[in-house]
């Protein structure tokens, strides 16, 4: 495909990905038949394993071993849920151009110099043979000076390999004495604990009714929900939103709440209500106001939250309470303890002991939606006899992310309607898929695992971290701080974790943290961190087996990868990487004598039997022929289904009552017991009082809106720094991945979002060069002026690559020129889970010629 085509399918996609809103009366668009290899090609089948959450099946064709272009699924008719077409987005079709990128690593390299300066210059080229020798002298050196769990294997989402991927990693580090792990991740981690708090299980996360489900609601309210430009293939969420809406059989009322006007709105909507980042929970609460004094739950959902929930009102905790107390059993008396009837739900949102109703009213002087259009979302969901709701893991990645989550949830608790056919508990939609074989990683000696979020802190004190002080699981203290970080394919050491300026200081020194080994195919803003880089084949270059993902939405998919591509200079598959090094470890049982072909055999062979109905062929390479498989979702999934109606579920509810926790007995505990851990910075100091701090800063049993450091509430910071600013996702990468891509840049702009009404206001003009700062950092990047961001906001697309100028900011920093949204989001680990806040920023923003 050449760049001119690239761009004008571009373009076009974002019409087909969204028929409805470009034309409501088109049919689906119909699609040419690829061309065929020419005598020279040859054709292969990959996969896209980049983390959107569709692994999407694509054809490569190549010519003594180079890649001459890329083509899409068009194997099957596209009748929608017939085995339909799993198309590509522009991402896929692009990897032509990422494979071959300039910054493609081809050699393994090693750091010289004292510190790690970020600099490309401060490698130098080594054979794999010292790669081997050095790196595992240092790891076996550091484990035995330090103990096993001060190896860390960072979080990875460039890459979702089917075998020889970061899983080959795992094996290694179990079969040479185990490695400190994570648990969580950057996305989702207040999605889990709202999930956890709720409902038992942080499973419900994402165990919400199927998107098909859609068809028998009458009311769809999506809160950050936005598939078409996150999940754009059509294998994806978005797809499936699409066809839901256009498919449905009568009529229904869709209200989206987000602060950006999304491509998953475009005409779909029926109202877009602009809410200011962090007052999700205010709003909810507002809606639950008018439930609850109008007598609509009286009337109608009072006897599902007397027998299914805990916490609704005075008199059903307070007999709780009675009950447990009493009880022979210690763990209940001792969770009877912690609770007050008082702190109730319904008297909360009263105001009943607190003398602040949460009124549409006072609702709306926080997120920025009029207390007419509160009554109306309330009347709605009063109104409908089945009302889909689903909240978008944007939600979480606020400071108060967990409860916003549970807040919002309340919304669909309160209708006493959960369990039924068209309805959802608030939980992101549960996918169906079919499932590949991994290799068997074995056992880790380490059992202690830290949040994700908080490995930067660990390299300086986690031998500090407890279950208590740090949500550490599965051991009660460290024995060391982090002395080894090993990182495969993924860009969070530096460029997705928050606050790069204190981050990349604390990696500089060389004595806190002894070594940084990443393996990935470029020269990502983390490689230039490391201190040995390892080139890895790409999975167009690679033999594999790739499952459909963890969001593809209600098509399951495999594709069975083969190659007829060479990897670029020296990169090898990340199977023979570290067999090499297990062989410099001295761990001689790694390959068990296997060759990656013996492991792809032994791999599909299971893979086809715990598949027998989808016809895979006798062996991996008949397989790799035909290269994909698929099967449309046999039926649809009402969450809590089968628990309301007393059945067994396998998703039903966990938590300690085996009731949905309104007022949470895991929260309650956390508040009695954990030590909240000070992470303000010296300007916060100044800034707010110690009352002021801890309000911004604390667990509550209830679901409460909490106002937080840089929110809107914030008036003490937002006289410097006016602006709200949050992180979106945008169709031109996922997260970091493919910002290398000069085609996707074209295609899609990198800017900063500003409604009209802030930019009048500093004189700004489409497509200036502005600069965005506070008092982690600064950033440039143009400004695109548009309504379709809320006013006194501004938002700017993930993961840009950090790429330091010349200037420096205010405090001697150097000045990001390519618009890298972490250099502005704070190190702030959330009080529950220790998750990623980094859509909760103040910042102020200026034309660069005056910043």
């Amino acid at each position: 495909m050449e760049r001119r085509s690239f761009l004008k399918m571009s373009a076009a996609m974002g019409c087909a990905a969204t028929v409805s809103a470009c034309n409501p009366s088109t049919k689906t668009p119909t699609f040419s038949k690829p061309l065929q290899p020419t005598a020279a090609e040859v054709q292969h089948w990959s996969a896209c394993l980049v983390n959107c959450g569709s692994n999407c099946p694509i054809k490569v064709f190549s010519r003594d071993g180079v890649i001459t272009r890329i083509e899409t699924d068009h194997e099957t008719s596209d009748q929608y849920g017939d085995n339909h077409q799993i198309r590509c987005c522009t991402r896929g079709r692009s990897l032509r151009q990422r494979t071959y990128a300039p910054d493609r690593l081809r050699t393994p390299m090693k750091r010289i110099g004292a510190t790690r300066s970020g600099e490309v210059d401060q490698f130098v080229a080594i054979s794999w043979e010292q790669a081997y020798k050095e790196v595992g002298e240092k790891l076996n050196q550091i484990r035995a000076d330090h103990g096993p769990a001060s190896t860390y294997f960072h979080y990875r989402s460039g890459a979702y390999y089917g075998f020889a991927g970061y899983q080959v990693w795992q094996r290694l580090l179990n079969k040479t004495g185990g490695y400190l792990d994570h648990h969580w991740d950057y996305s989702w981690a207040q999605l889990y604990s709202a999930a956890e708090a709720t409902f038992g299980d942080a499973g419900h996360a994402y165990y919400g009714s199927r998107l098909a489900e859609i068809a028998n609601a009458d009311l769809f309210i999506g809160v950050a929900f936005n598939p078409n430009e996150m999940r754009m293939s059509g294998s994806g969420e978005g797809y499936d939103f699409v066809q839901a809406l256009n498919n449905h059989p009568g009529d229904i009322k869709v209200y989206m709440v987000d602060t950006r006007y999304t491509d998953s709105m475009l005409g779909k909507e029926h109202q877009w209500l602009p809410i200011r980042p962090g007052t999700d929970a205010a709003l909810a609460e507002a809606v639950a106001f008018e439930m609850i004094t109008s007598g609509w739950i009286d009337a109608n959902s009072k006897a599902f939250l007397d027998k299914h929930c805990l916490g609704y009102d005075f008199a059903s905790l307070a007999s709780f309470k009675a009950e447990w107390a009493a009880s022979d059993d210690a763990e209940q008396q001792r969770y009877a303890a912690l609770i007050d009837p008082k702190e109730n739900y319904k008297d909360y949102i009263l105001g009943t002991h607190t003398g602040l109703a949460r009124t549409p009213e006072w609702a709306a002087a926080r997120c920025g939606i009029s207390a007419a259009q509160i009554r109306e979302l309330a009347n709605a969901i009063m109104n409908a006899k089945a009302p889909y709701i689903s909240i978008g893991a944007g939600v979480s990645r606020h400071a108060n992310g967990d409860q916003a989550v549970r807040a919002l949830y309340m919304l669909s608790i309160l209708t006493g309607k959960l369990g039924q056919s068209g309805v959802n508990t608030g939980g992101m939609p549960m996918n169906y898929g079919l499932g590949v074989a991994g290799i068997d990683i074995g056992d880790n000696a380490v059992k202690a695992t830290i949040p994700v979020f908080t490995f930067s802190e660990a390299i300086e004190r986690g031998k500090e971290f407890t279950p208590y002080t740090h949500n550490l699981k599965g051991a009660d203290t460290l024995d060391s701080n982090i002395k080894a970080i090993i990182n495969v394919s993924g860009n969070a050491i530096v460029n997705q974790h928050s606050d790069i300026n204190g981050t990349t200081a604390i990696l500089a020194d060389t004595s806190k943290c002894e070594l940084i080994v990443v393996c990935d195919c470029w020269m990502t803003p983390s490689a230039r961190y490391a201190d040995y880089i390892l080139p890895a084949a790409t999975w167009l270059e690679s033999d594999d087996l790739a499952g459909d993902s963890y969001a593809s939405g209600q098509m399951g998919y495999m594709t069975m990868m083969s190659t007829g591509v060479k990897p670029l200079g020296e990169a090898k598959n990340m199977y023979d990487i570290c067999s090499g090094l297990a062989k410099a470890m001295n761990c001689n049982d790694y390959t068990e004598g296997k060759t990656v072909a013996d492991w792809n055999n032994e791999l599909y062979a299971k893979t086809r039997a715990n598949n027998p109905d989808i016809g895979l062929p006798a062996t991996y390479d008949e397989a790799t022929k035909q290269g994909v498989f698929r099967k449309y979702m046999p039926e649809s999934f009402v969450v809590l289904q089968d628990w309301i109606e007393g059945k067994p579920d396998a998703y039903g509810v966990k938590t300690p009552s085996g009731k949905i926790e309104i007022y949470s007995l895991a929260m309650a505990d956390k508040r009695a017991n954990w030590q909240l851990q000070d992470y303000w910075s010296s300007e916060e100091r100044q800034r707010f009082s110690a009352e002021q701090l801890a309000e911004r800063y604390k667990i509550t049993p209830l679901p409460q809106y909490v106002v937080t450091w840089d929110g809107y509430e914030d008036k003490e910071t937002a006289a410097e720094f006016p602006l709200q600013l949050i992180g979106y996702h945008t169709k031109g990468r996922v997260h970091s991945s493919y910002d290398n891509v000069p085609w996707l840049r074209e295609a899609v702009e990198d800017a900063v979002w500003m409604n009209p009404m802030d930019a009048t206001a500093r004189n700004l003009t489409p497509g200036e060069t502005v600069r965005v700062w506070n008092d982690r950092g600064m950033t440039e990047l143009p400004v695109r002026i548009t309504p379709r961001i809320a006013p006194g906001v501004v938002a700017m697309g993930e993961g840009r690559w950090y790429k330091p100028g010349e200037d420096k900011d205010h405090k001697g920093r150097p000045v990001d020129v390519n618009g890298a949204l972490n250099v502005l989001t704070k190190y702030h680990p959330t009080p529950i889970v220790k998750g990623n806040p980094q859509h909760t920023n103040r910042v102020q923003l200026a034309a660069k010629k005056e910043a």
